[in-house]
């Protein structure tokens, strides 16, 4: 199931090739809306242990998601 995520941190294009190429041999196809604000990245995440993974991840990667 495609997910979108409101993330931080995300400034520019170079933040979102990050995120594109750190994840993508992960999770496959990721979307980054750098027109939104807080920005959104959608990722199709096949169930909660897979969107746990992602958020960790991007944790990892200095990209923090913003809690409903």
């Amino acid at each position: 199931m495609k997910k979108t995520f409101k993330v931080n941190n995300i400034s520019c294009i170079n933040c979102a090739n990050l995120i594109k190429g750190s994840l993508e041999d992960d999770f496959g196809t990721i979307e980054v809306n750098l027109e939104a604000s807080p920005k959104e990245v959608t990722v199709e995440i096949a169930d909660d242990s897979k969107e746990v993974e992602f958020k960790n991840e991007m944790a990892d990667i200095g990209f923090d998601i913003i809690k409903d």
